[in-house]
């Protein structure tokens, strides 16, 4: 897959900026701190929409956010490097999809607590296949398997919810 041709015409300051979330992407395990403002992301923007909708939006940052981080990684002239953590920010939300009717639930801390920790386990880890979609080219090959680790995450939290909470 191909990076998206808008992010060509982006400054390098705006593209890497964006794809390190400032400079977050610098600091001691940079893909924690990525997966952390993830999940004050959800938390603020997504937690309160419904699934769909949640979906809709989670899309489209995961299209743009392969633009920036293929784009990214053209600048920095590094494969997938360590400081892009845009990939981290745009998944970790998505480890909540389908569980929008517990964004007010008093535990609503402990599942995205939850959710953070399995998805940094699945993120590290990279169990079941989710390591060989690294080996796609450029941004897609940065996001897909953050993603995939999410939608794993997801899976698993839908379960775990409704079960713990009933």
């Amino acid at each position: 897959m191909r990076n998206p041709k808008w992010a060509r015409f982006w400054p390098d300051k705006v593209v890497v900026k964006l794809a390190t979330l400032g400079s977050m992407g610098d600091l001691k395990a940079p893909g924690t701190w990525g997966s952390a403002m993830g999940i004050v992301f959800y938390a603020v923007f997504i937690s309160h929409l419904s699934d769909f909708t949640a979906a809709i939006v989670l899309a489209a940052a995961t299209y743009f956010a392969i633009g920036i981080c293929g784009e990214a990684e053209k600048r920095l002239k590094k494969v997938d490097p360590g400081e892009v953590i845009l990939d981290e920010f745009v998944a970790m939300p998505m480890c909540f999809l389908g569980l929008s009717a517990y964004g007010s639930h008093p535990k609503f801390f402990w599942i995205l607590l939850a959710g953070f920790l399995l998805f940094r386990f699945f993120d590290i880890l990279k169990p079941l296949g989710i390591k060989k979609l690294q080996r796609y080219h450029g941004g897609f090959g940065v996001v897909i398997d953050d993603v995939a680790a999410a939608l794993m995450v997801a899976v698993i939290m839908n379960f775990g919810v409704r079960f713990w909470l009933g």
